[in-house]
């Protein structure tokens, strides 16, 4: 369904690039922010705080209703245990799902998928992480030495493609090819808070980066008006 914004059509593939994170504590807050925005918006992301409070179910509403749905638990066990959840997060009908960017994990995420219409994306390094955050966890190399290891080994792994920051868009894509997906939350409008975001960018910035798709949480669930901050980041999108 083409939504018209300020005047101008956009287009459906333009409205799959914005995911809308629903980083609520209910599934009752998050069902009133899918009411809220309608059909402007065609694709969520459930995280860790809402799968535990129901958000699986949701997902299933959601997907019944025709959105399309990123579970964004950033997986890492051992490879049979992830292999079999994998599987079965294909088998519910998400589009999207996460795992932490190490080898052997992303290779039996891989496996579960296989088969199936599931993008597994590897996370690279958070974009709530800096130099000395990664430094604080043991890691050697600097964010940008880590992003880099992480996106090769996921194009080995033969998994979808990554989430990194945008600021790391650009260097991520070189190495995955055009083919593969590049997928960049730290997205703020121009004007919008940062919050606890670190490497961030504006959506028009990130995909001229390379992403392919971008992930927006609360500048849009918190604006004033929820409707309106999405349909004026689909218009930046739109335009770049």
């Amino acid at each position: 369904m083409t939504q018209v914004v300020q005047g101008t059509p956009i287009r459906a593939d333009v409205r799959d690039k914005l995911i809308v994170a629903l980083d609520y504590p209910s599934v009752a807050a998050a069902e009133a922010a899918v009411a809220q925005l309608g059909d402007v918006v065609s694709f969520y992301k459930i995280g860790l705080e809402l799968a535990v409070s129901g958000g699986i179910d949701l997902a299933a509403d959601l997907i019944a209703a025709g959105k399309k749905v990123f579970l964004d638990l950033k997986l890492h066990d051992i490879g049979n245990t992830v292999e079999r959840a994998t599987a079965a997060a294909a088998e519910r009908g998400f589009d999207i799902l996460t795992v932490h960017a190490y080898p052997m994990t992303m290779a039996a995420a891989a496996r579960g998928a296989a088969g199936s219409k599931l993008e597994v994306l590897g996370v690279t390094v958070l974009t709530s992480y800096d130099d000395a955050d990664l430094a604080a966890t043991g890691v050697v190399g600097g964010v940008t030495e880590t992003v880099r290891l992480r996106a090769g080994q996921a194009r080995d792994a033969g998994i979808a493609g990554v989430i990194c920051a945008p600021t790391d868009a650009a260097m991520v894509r070189a190495i995955l090819g055009p083919d593969r997906r590049v997928v960049t939350p730290g997205v703020r409008p121009k004007g919008a808070a940062v919050g606890d975001q670190k490497r961030i960018a504006t959506p028009a910035e990130a995909l001229a980066a390379g992403a392919d798709r971008i992930v927006v949480g609360r500048p849009v669930t918190a604006a004033e008006d929820p409707v309106a901050a999405a349909q004026a980041i689909l218009a930046e999108l739109q335009g770049a």
